[in-house]
């Protein structure tokens, strides 16, 4: 959660870096914080259950400070859909969020009716958010459902925490690199290859 509120003051932290700011002003739904977190110069989702980027944050990474790819077309954007074999490989960067639901969600059904497993590379996310995470979990169940199943591959340490803390760990595959898990996707990999979650 990234708004936290008391009778007195709401609190919103960044989910980038953890700073917080502490604020008299409390929405009036307690749902949306959206002209909040404008007003204070914050981006991310309208609601409260986030995820939010401080100002700081906010202008690193459209300066460059920040290890993110900045031709992501938005929040939960597709970078690609590329067909490697029996794998479908979904390029994905920026946020997967409440905002770019539906373009995920698109993705993977297009590599559903593609048949075979799913590779979705997120070296380039950033966030995700439970809305990311519940269609990433729930196309790996259809997916195993089917004799297939849903990867991740080269998530990064926020990513990999983001899992381990929602014990998500043993339900994704997840793989250093993008190779490595199209390699397991289409069985091309040794049998002494297995999924394993890094810390």
């Amino acid at each position: 959660m990234t708004v936290v509120r008391c009778d007195d003051q709401t609190t919103l932290i960044c989910d980038i870096c953890g700073d917080t700011v502490d604020t008299p002003d409390a929405p009036a739904d307690g749902g949306v914080v959206w002209t909040l977190v404008s007003d204070l110069g914050w981006t991310g989702s309208p609601l409260a259950e986030g995820p939010h980027r401080c100002a700081h944050c906010t202008l690193s990474s459209k300066s460059g400070g920040a290890p993110v790819d900045d031709s992501a077309p938005g929040p939960g954007g597709i970078l690609g859909i590329d067909h490697s074999g029996g794998a479908t490989v979904i390029t994905c960067a920026g946020d997967i969020d409440v905002d770019g639901e539906d373009t995920l969600r698109t993705a993977l059904r297009h590599a559903a009716d593609m048949g075979g497993s799913v590779v979705v590379d997120v070296t380039h996310v950033r966030l995700i958010d439970s809305t990311g995470l519940g269609l990433l979990v729930r196309a790996h169940r259809d997916a195993v459902a089917r004799g297939a199943a849903v990867s991740l591959a080269a998530p990064s340490p926020f990513l990999r925490t983001v899992l381990r803390t929602l014990r998500l760990e043993g339900v994704l595959p997840v793989f250093d690199s993008r190779d490595e898990a199209v390699e397991h996707a289409t069985g091309r990999a040794g049998s002494s290859t297995t999924a394993v979650p890094r810390a």
